[in-house]
């Protein structure tokens, strides 16, 4: 126990930044893993104290979904983000938050800005995400544009303050890029649920920074049990739909059939694919499959994916 407050005293208010002038701070945490362990074993009654030793106990919880005994445990947070990134953030409805407010305050005289490599252009395959750096001299461009943009807004913000104009009313042109404050309470479970998909490559990468930093500088020490279990079940692990585990039985058919060992070639994936899928010629749950069967090497990787079926009626037409 002393331990553990030790390591509290030690995290709490320490400033783990993120960004150029965001970051993130433990305010208080109730509970440990084995509040966990406390609340999953209430349902055992007495003399069952020793069902399974902690560490199993939880990974068994963790693996099963079993939520109940993970929101026992809450954490509060301080965090200093940018608006844009904290629309996303708040989002997570699951959660109590109080925000810095400029209705009664002046605005966080600070923006976030971006680096010339750190411009990135639009994916082509997802639709809200980002793909790879622009050249570096359109970076730089932009970014002295972003300077100019940012220091004007804040002129013609502080003008306002100035010239009597109320704060809720002054706001309104600053950038999305100024910094905003919040106390952000949650429970552990809403919290891996909120790591789980933020630390995933599919998140904005903003995000995805502070995400990472809660995980692994704040969640991780305090809850390190539940923590390797959530990098095993949920991180690291994978789930498998009805359709996919079909299209591994049908792929290791074919393999016994042929005397041939994986990884297989792309060709067999769209022969064997589920039916409901042949005649889409973008199909995201396709794609999905195949980037699990490449990730379990029973697959080999090829850089486009294109459904022959769709390919030919497209030449014909």
């Amino acid at each position: 126990m002393s331990e553990t407050l030790s390591l509290i005293e030690q995290l709490r208010w320490k400033k783990f930044s993120v960004l150029d002038d965001g970051f993130v701070c433990l305010v208080d945490v109730m509970g440990n893993d084995s509040a966990v362990v406390q609340a999953a074993r209430v349902s055992y009654g007495a003399g069952t104290k020793r069902v399974s030793d902690d560490r199993s106990l939880i990974r068994y919880l963790l693996r099963h979904r079993h939520t109940t005994p993970f929101e026992m445990a809450e954490i509060k947070f301080l965090v200093r983000v940018p608006m844009d990134c904290w629309r996303q953030w708040i989002r997570h409805r699951t959660a109590n938050v109080n925000e810095y407010s400029t209705r009664y305050s002046e605005a966080i005289d600070s923006t976030q800005t971006t680096l010339p490599s750190a411009w990135r252009s639009q994916a082509s395959i997802n639709r809200q995400g980002s793909d790879v750096p622009l050249p570096t001299d359109i970076g730089q461009r932009l970014t002295e544009e972003e300077h100019q943009l940012q220091q004007q807004s804040r002129r013609v913000y502080d003008a306002r303050l100035t010239a009597g104009v109320a704060r809720e009313q002054a706001r309104k042109d600053l950038p999305l890029s100024t910094y905003t404050e919040a106390y952000w309470k949650v429970d552990l479970h809403n919290l891996l649920h909120f790591l789980a998909l933020r630390m995933d490559s599919h998140a904005q990468e903003e995000i995805r920074l502070y995400a990472t930093a809660i995980g692994h500088e704040i969640v991780r020490p305090l809850f390190p049990v539940v923590w390797e279990a959530f990098e095993d079940y949920r991180l690291g692990g994978s789930s498998l739909s009805r359709l996919e585990i079909d299209v591994i039985k049908k792929l290791t058919e074919h393999g016994a059939r042929t005397k041939s060992a994986p990884p297989y070639s792309e060709a067999d994936f769209l022969s064997l694919q589920d039916p409901t899928w042949q005649d889409l010629a973008r199909c995201r749950e396709r794609d999905e499959c195949r980037d699990k069967l490449i990730g379990l090497g029973l697959l080999r990787r090829q850089e486009t994916l294109v459904n022959p079926t769709i390919s030919e009626k497209e030449s014909a037409e």
